[in-house]
Parts: C-alpha cells; structure tokens; sequence
C-alpha cells in the first residue's frame, strides 16, 4: 500500500485524474470504478480539465459504479447511475453506452447483484477502482463487519451512513436504507485500488486503514491485501498517521517514472 499525503482536496485530485491519463493513455478502454459523494469530485473535474486543455482521448474509456441505492425510481436525480452520468460521464464527453452499473430497481435484487458482478469479469475487470471512505472506515456500501470475502449483494445502511448522506436529499426520512454494492472480495479483485480521503473527519478511519490491523470491523483495512493499492489523503485526513513523516519521505523519494 502506498501513501501520498498531499496539501488538499484539489491537489489529490490532480494527481489521481494524472494516473487516471496515463492509464487511458496505455489503454484506451481502460474499465474505470467510479464513487460517489463530494470527496471524489475534484478528480473528475481535473480530468474533464485534461481532456479539454491536452485532448487526452477518452473515447474508448468504460465506467462502472461502486454501488447503487435500492427503491429509487429510474431517472432520480440522486440515483447513482444519475450523479455518475452527471459528474463524470457526461463532463468526460462519453454515452451511456459506455457505462454499467447495478439495476437497483429491479425487481429480484438478488438476482440483479450476481448479474452485475459477472458482468464485471466478463467486461475484463476493472482496471482501477476509485474509492472513498467513510467516518466508520466502510468502502463503497461495505459497512463494519461485512466479510472481507464478500461479492456484489445488498447491504443495509447503518444509521451512521445514512445520516452522513441526508444532505444529498431533502431530509433523512428520504435516504434509502438498502443499497446494492461491490463486495470486498469484488472490489479487491481490481487491478489498482486509489482511494482518497479529505478532512479531519476522515482521520480516524483512514489511521486505521493504514496502520491498524486488517480486520472485518475497518472494512477499508483490505486494501492492505491488495498488491497495487494507493491511498492519498490530505493533511487534515493524514493528522492522525503515526507514519505520517515516512509517509511523506517515501513519496519524496518516488522515481520520477513511476506513476502511483
């Protein structure tokens, strides 16, 4: 696992949306995990910026989501098929061809999670995942004490996690309480995992990500099993690593020509 603290939200932004370009540039139709919510914006908005100011070509790319709700109608605004077309489908200049996701409003949701994580091997895998994380250490809809071995299912949402994304909607009574999401062992199964983090709310679960043991209760701490797996945070986030100072040491040290 490598770590690369960063000065704020913009400037990991910019360094993500930057291994994203090289990857597109390596090959083409790259399969992309993408997360919602605030935190990942700021690299979705620097890469729309490349695409603009160098034509990076990003024609042939593929997106996939992380996770979806389940109940909401097709077509709201804060389904996550929805804020995917709408922040970084469509700013990237890309079809809904392009894009797969979860059927949150299918009718056997069962059925529709199996569905979605064969389609996952069959498109080749997802070439790199992109990750928040919550104030609990959960990835995608993975709450604490999910299995480290588990696949695309349903999952229900702590009140926690619920709380955390009521600004999203008009009030809490309007948050779903179940959602589709990649499992753990789904997730792994990426070829590169970036996760970014930004605030000092983020500082406990990202300490424990990185320093505490692997354990079904920090449900984040399973990137340390993965073999290419990056985590960049900014200062606020990073205030409570004990390795902070390394941290920084290790990056400085970084080959020139070697991406994350």
């Amino acid at each position: 696992m490598e770590i690369v603290i960063v000065p704020d939200a913009a400037a990991g932004g910019e360094l993500i949306a930057a291994a994203i370009a090289d990857l597109l540039t390596r090959k083409p139709d790259a399969l992309l995990g993408v997360a919602t919510g605030s935190t990942p914006l700021p690299i979705y908005q620097a890469l729309a910026g490349k695409v603009h100011s160098t034509g990076l070509d990003v024609s042939r790319a593929r997106i996939c989501q992380l996770d979806e709700y389940v109940g909401l109608p097709k077509g709201h605004p804060e389904s996550y098929r929805s804020v995917v077309l709408r922040e970084v489908v469509e700013p990237l200049g890309l079809t809904e061809s392009s894009f797969m996701g979860p059927d949150g409003s299918a009718e056997d949701i069962a059925a529709a999670c199996l569905a979605y994580d064969q389609a996952l091997t069959a498109a080749g895998g997802v070439d790199l995942q992109l990750l928040g994380i919550g104030t609990d250490g959960h990835i995608g809809f993975n709450e604490p004490c999910s299995s480290l071995a588990s696949r695309t299912r349903i999952k229900t949402l702590t009140e926690q996690t619920r709380v955390d994304n009521a600004r999203f909607f008009n009030n809490l009574d309007e948050v779903p309480h179940h959602v589709i999401t990649q499992g753990i062992g789904t997730i792994l199964e990426a070829r590169h995992l970036v996760l970014l983090a930004t605030g000092e709310a983020k500082a406990d679960a990202v300490a424990l990500t990185v320093e505490g043991p692997v354990s079904a209760l920090v449900p984040a701490s399973a990137l340390q099993l993965h073999p290419h797996a990056t985590v960049v945070v900014d200062e606020a986030a990073a205030s409570g690593l004990k390795l902070a100072d390394y941290f920084r040491a290790t990056w400085a040290a970084k080959p020139s020509w070697q991406s994350i």
